[in-house]
């Protein structure tokens, strides 16, 4: 039996309904922005990566492709994306790119990096 959800309300309270609509108005661009860097992160390779170079400061895709045991055309579609949504930079060494987190947008990750460091401190 499928569970039904409903809701009964003699009365709406108009000024919180409205205060919710402004707050989320004024709140748009952020909600934005930290939906694009879940969305993204929400792939575990993904976030994998972003953890790294959270952890490391930087490192190259062959980096990547040795510790997630993936080629680098793989890890390259990931970086690509991350980099074009302005999560990941990166610079050049010769022949070598290196990348690394963006100062300031990886701070919506802080609090998951933090609690990986956690449970990495329990195994």
């Amino acid at each position: 039996m499928a569970l039904e959800i409903s809701c009964t309300r003699a009365e709406a309270d108009q000024k919180q309904l409205m205060r919710c609509r402004e707050t989320l108005r004024m709140s748009s661009n952020s909600i934005n922005t930290i939906g694009k860097v879940l969305a993204l992160a929400g792939n575990e390779t993904r976030l994998k990566i972003l953890f790294l170079l959270n952890k490391e400061g930087e490192l190259c895709p062959c980096d990547f492709s040795d510790i997630l045991e993936m080629t680098v055309p793989a890890i390259s579609q990931h970086i690509r994306k991350m980099k074009d949504a302005g999560l990941i930079t990166s610079r050049r060494e010769g022949q070598t790119l290196y990348y690394s987190l963006v100062k300031g947008q990886s701070e919506v990750l802080e609090g998951i990096f933090s609690r990986l460091q956690e449970n990495k401190k329990v195994a």
